[in-house]
């Protein structure tokens, strides 16, 4: 999932522009594009300037400029989405997770490209809000990860193995190698004790023993940010009545064409 940043410029090479040929297909109802050897076939509004602007696990990304309303947009090709269950699930629960969350500080999908045959298509076109930045972009580093870096909350006792549902992974986390707790005030020394307390709240292996999200935004270290008119609630819960074992592939994809039609639907007779 990927939070908002700020508006990006309109302006894009045009040397890199001038290579992406538009060939307008089905009737002039799509055009495609090569990005760099990336095949693109979206409706046909959506025009260049095209650019590629990023690559994710499952897919490329390209900024485009949406004919109707004139705003840039970013679109995503998951390629071959529906090869395996996996890649087909997390397609969907994309796109439902990211509908679902309607909020300012949350990226939001402006259409789903709506394929020119439902029995044929084997790619998902998604377009967002254009963003500067993504997450991945705000936290990454090449510093690699050590012992150092780790397990700060020790090795989980038994009463915090119980929310586990699998007898297997209580197992594999009982042989793991085993570490004691470390004092968050000693690692971390020029933090806040507030912000210490906050953490060590959050940071509890046992998902029903952590600060619930309420709580947290009550907490002294958030007061400064906390809002309470200015906090929506969620009017339901999430439904992953999607995500069963039964699901198959052809599943997944009648379920993401039914979310395509919902932005395109058929025009009235």
């Amino acid at each position: 999932m990927t939070t908002k940043g700020s508006s990006s410029s309109a302006a894009s090479s045009a040397s890199g522009d001038a290579k992406i040929k538009r060939v307008l297909t089905h009737g002039g109802k799509y055009a495609q594009y090569n990005v760099y050897g990336n095949l693109f076939e979206v409706s046909s509004k959506y025009v260049p300037p095209i650019r590629p602007i990023g690559r994710g696990v499952n897919g490329i990304v390209c900024a485009a400029v949406n004919s109707e309303t004139h705003e840039q947009v970013a679109i995503k090709k998951i390629g071959n989405a529906f090869d395996n269950i996996i890649d087909a699930k997390r397609t969907l629960r994309e796109i439902k997770l990211l509908r679902h969350m309607d909020h300012d500080n949350i990226i939001a999908i402006k259409d789903i490209i709506r394929p020119p045959k439902k029995e044929t298509f084997n790619d998902v076109y998604i377009v967002y809000e254009l963003m500067d930045t993504d997450l991945h972009h705000i936290i990454h580093s090449d510093q690699p990860l050590s012992e150092e870096h780790c397990q700060l909350l020790g090795s989980p006792d038994d009463a915090s193995l119980e929310f586990l549902r699998s007898d297997n992974a209580r197992r594999y986390i009982r042989q793991l190698p085993q570490y004691r707790k470390q004092k968050f005030s000693t690692r971390f020394p020029n933090m806040l004790p507030k912000a210490l307390d906050l953490l060590e709240k959050m940071l509890i292996f046992d998902p029903n023993k952590r600060i619930t999200v309420d709580e947290a935004l009550c907490h002294p270290y958030l007061s400064s940010l906390h809002n309470i008119n200015d906090e929506p609630v969620c009017p339901r819960p999430f439904s992953f009545d999607f995500d069963q074992p039964t699901c198959t592939e052809e599943h997944m994809k009648e379920l993401i064409w039914k979310e395509s039609v919902k932005f395109n639907p058929d025009p009235p007779c």
